[in-house]
C-alpha cells in the first residue's frame, strides 16, 4: 500500500503543509484575525491531517527501526557459534532433571556397577 510507504507519507505532509500555507494566505487577504483564522474549520482539517501524517510517519519510523534491530538480532544469532546436539541435550537434561528422575539414575547407575 502506498499509504504505508515512507516516501508517500512524506509527500502528503508537504501537500498539506502547501495548503495551508495556502489556507492562511487567503485568509490573510481578507483581512482576518489569525486568532480568527485559526478557528476556521478549513484551517483545523488541514492542521488534523498533518498531524495524522506526521503520526504515521511516526509510526513507519518505528517499525523501520524494529526491523533493523530484529536484523542485527539475528545477525548476532547467526555468528554465535552453534551448540552440538550431545551438548544441548546434557545441558537441557541437568536442568530439567527433578528430584526422582536424579533418585531414579543414580539407582540405575548403582545396579549397572552391581552386575
Amino acid at each position: 500500500m502506498a499509504s504505508k510507504d515512507k516516501e508517500s507519507r512524506l509527500a502528503q505532509m508537504s501537500y498539506w503543509e502547501e495548503q495551508l500555507k495556502l489556507r492562511l494566505a487567503q485568509l490573510a487577504e481578507k483581512d482576518i484575525a489569525p486568532e480568527k483564522a485559526a478557528k476556521d474549520t478549513e484551517v483545523k482539517k488541514i492542521r488534523a491531517k498533518i498531524r495524522d501524517t506526521r503520526d504515521r510517519l511516526m509510526a513507519i519510523e518505528e517499525r523501520e527501526k524494529k526491523l533493523e534491530e530484529m536484523a542485527s538480532a539475528r545477525a548476532e544469532k547467526a555468528a554465535k557459534p552453534k551448540e552440538s546436539k550431545k551438548q544441548k541435550k546434557q545441558r537441557e537434561e541437568q536442568a530439567a532433571q527433578s528430584k526422582r528422575q536424579q533418585k531414579k539414575k543414580k539407582k540405575k547407575e548403582k545396579k549397572a556397577k552391581a552386575q
